[in-house]
């Protein structure tokens, strides 16, 4: 009984697959190359009474010029021919990458005082230099002043040691005063000398924290904006928050990441200095040119890439840190290179293939993808330069099957009631004629 169930369920799932491929014989064809030719038979064998009102009738019959073959054979399907030519492709990836400023400094005072003045404006261009703020330093500068006195005061105080220690030993060399009395003279010149050296690192430690006061660009670039402004208290540390930031903007850096098996590649390309990169803002149309400067130095275990870097010049602040880029990165280029437009590959059950024109007959040939570019496909293995594959019209065909050539769209036509040169010799025909389907 289980196997009466099974086959009845087979056959029902095999007519139901039948039906569907009589349904949509385009679809079949693209599923199992030759299923759509036996489904248009299939068709073609229905009873006149079931196929109308299936929706199923044949279509009208051909123009003599284009009866089938006799026999009831399938009519030659209409296809469009292109030719497999050799030209210059890069060998190229693509990849999502991120704007990122090769330097960026956030502004945080020393410290503690109040802005007295802020000169540059939010999100303004700075160049290294430029004053961003001050703050008060007034009692800062009040202390250099008493540490200048401090030294003048120790400066006068060692002119005097000086000169008593020089009156001392004129006096001992007369025999007027004793040895003691010189070397004491000698060792008080030597303290007021230590003073006014510690006086001196003292003032110069005052002036060097002077310059706290006055915020300065470290680095040119643009400023964001500035969290406090002027009559705000700063304080010093990062738990009070920073002044704000500064990044560099050219040139500027867009991270991206590769798999692993393009490392090798990479490394060499870079090592010629061939490794161009191409970044197009997410939202805008144009392209910054820049090349990869640095590789990250370890793989990623976890996704298996890694992580590159490329410099632009970014002169125009077309790149914006933070800013997602379409990047293109051109490792070499191949000057012949055996390349189809990508219309003509097809996929099916074994791989890659194409419909190769043989005389007025398409045979099914394998071939190796080595890469897409664009609307061309670069084919490592399988065609030959000068050979014509099918690039619109496969679904109708199947191995060996005949076509006729018709114009690609915007291909230019003869004109209504031009003479035919078949039969008076006047003019050759146009390209898209019957026998250019033979070439």
């Amino acid at each position: 009984m289980r196997l009466v169930r099974f086959f009845s369920w087979a056959l029902v799932l095999g007519a139901g697959a039948t039906a569907a491929a009589i349904y949509w014989p385009d679809q079949a064809e693209r599923i199992a190359p030759g299923a759509g030719a036996r489904a248009l038979a299939l068709r073609a064998a229905l009873p006149p009474g079931l196929a109308g009102p299936l929706g199923l009738a044949p279509p009208a019959k051909p123009a003599a010029s284009q009866a089938p073959a006799a026999g009831g054979q399938r009519p030659p399907a209409s296809v469009v021919l292109a030719e497999v030519v050799r030209k210059a492709a890069p060998v190229r990836f693509d990849a999502i990458g991120t704007v990122q400023p090769a330097a960026s400094v956030v502004l945080r005072p020393r410290v503690d005082s109040q802005i007295v003045e802020v000169l540059v404006a939010d999100g303004a261009s700075v160049k290294a230099g430029d004053v961003i703020a001050r703050l008060d330093s007034r009692q800062i500068e009040a202390q250099i002043k008493q540490a200048e006195a401090a030294l003048a005061k120790d400066l006068a105080a060692l002119e005097q040691a000086q000169r008593d220690s020089a009156r001392l030993t004129d006096l001992l060399t007369r025999g007027a005063t004793t040895q003691l009395a010189v070397d004491n003279s000698k060792t008080a010149v030597q303290t007021q000398l230590a003073l006014v050296a510690s006086d001196r690192a003292a003032l110069d430690n005052l002036r060097v924290q002077l310059t706290y006061y006055t915020l300065k660009a470290p680095i040119s670039g643009r400023l964001g904006v500035l969290a406090q402004k002027t009559g705000a208290v700063a304080r010093q540390g990062e738990a009070a928050g920073a002044l704000g930031a500064i990044n560099q903007m050219s040139p500027i850096y867009v991270a991206f990441s590769l798999p692993q098996r393009l490392l090798p590649e990479l490394r060499e390309a870079m090592k010629a200095g061939d490794a161009r990169a191409m970044a197009t803002p997410q939202g805008s149309s144009v392209a910054a040119a820049g090349k990869v400067a640095v590789i990250d130095n370890a793989i990623d275990t976890a996704t298996g890439t890694i992580t590159a870097r490329a410099v632009f010049d970014n002169a125009d602040e077309g790149l914006w840190p933070g800013q997602f880029c379409n990047v293109r990165i051109v490792l070499r280029t191949e000057e012949n290179a055996v390349t189809v437009p990508r219309l003509a590959v097809q996929t099916g059950q074994t791989g890659a293939f194409v419909f190769v024109a043989d005389g007025d007959r398409a045979r099914q040939r394998p071939v190796v993808v080595a890469r897409i570019l664009d609307d061309d496909a670069v084919i490592a293995s399988g065609l030959q330069p000068g050979e014509k594959v099918v690039v619109d019209g496969q679904s109708m065909l199947f191995p060996n099957a005949q076509f006729v050539v018709r114009p690609k769209a915007g291909a230019p036509q003869a004109a209504p009631g031009a003479p035919q040169a078949a039969k008076d010799g006047a003019a050759p025909q146009p390209a898209a004629a019957a026998p250019a389907s033979k070439t």
